[in-house]
């Protein structure tokens, strides 16, 4: 399982938000790139960025930090918020991103995704953002009447083979993931699943991995000293862990 380190661009820094609330925001490091390039040392194999302005507004804000970050480090980056077209999707890939999330369009625009599948493959994922276990957009300020797992279906159908799950309701509150959402995600399809929202804990991260999950994209935790990225990669790293789902040995 492939861990991300969560680096939430808004304004050109790197910040956090709780449940993306916008008016609930925390600055964590003036520089994305920096930001980046530590996580890197401490043994990141995989980079996970998101444009919070992108991602509201739909337009792709902070292009200039997300080329700086794919520029300081050498491992994979992907970028999701404010994907809403193709011109910044071949911005992103020019520009050294590995994947691309798209969000908000796979609702609003699905002949988009489509074409972007076509002429992209896998580098293109898909970010279903849920509340209540119904599609949010909009940079989660709208809920709409879809269900996650029909969206899913849908994703499968057309040849996309990854997606970011992400729980509104349990992001940036370090109270672990919804495991019985990210359950039913990971059974309804083939394809990989990144879990999003909550991961606080090793136990958290084990509990992810013993359900076959592809990654799991780690945010506040570790911004706010709760986890430690070179433990949480130990404990997936060793495969006779010292950690059972119910806590140390």
């Amino acid at each position: 399982m492939i861990l991300f380190p969560a680096i939430d661009i808004r304004g050109g820094k790197c910040v956090r938000l709780i449940q993306g609330d916008y008016g609930r925001e925390t600055v964590y490091h003036d520089s994305p790139a920096e930001m980046a390039k530590a996580w890197e040392r401490q043994g990141a194999k995989y980079i996970h960025v998101v444009d919070l302005d992108g991602a509201k507004t739909g337009d792709s804000l902070n292009r200039e930090a997300i080329a700086e970050i794919t520029k300081a480090v050498q491992i994979p980056v992907q970028v999701g918020g404010g994907v809403r077209s193709m011109e910044t999707i071949d911005f992103l890939i020019a520009n050294g991103v590995s994947r691309v999330i798209i969000g908000t369009a796979a609702i609003q625009d699905p002949q988009f995704v489509e074409e972007a599948v076509v002429k992209y493959g896998e580098k293109i994922a898909v970010s279903i953002d849920a509340r209540n276990g119904f599609v949010a957009t909009d940079g989660w300020t709208e809920t709409t009447d879809m269900k996650a797992v029909k969206l899913l279906r849908w994703l499968e159908g057309i040849g996309v083979k990854t997606v970011v799950y992400t729980d509104i309701q349990k992001d940036g509150m370090l109270q672990g993931p919804n495991f019985d959402e990210l359950y039913v995600m990971n059974k309804a399809s083939d394809m990989d699943i990144i879990a999003s929202g909550g991961v606080s804990t090793n136990l958290d991260i084990v509990k992810l991995k013993m359900m076959d999950l592809y990654g799991a994209i780690i945010g506040k935790a570790l911004y706010e000293g709760n986890l430690s990225l070179e433990t949480a990669l130990e404990a997936i790293r060793d495969e006779e862990t010292n950690y059972t789902l119910h806590g140390r040995r």
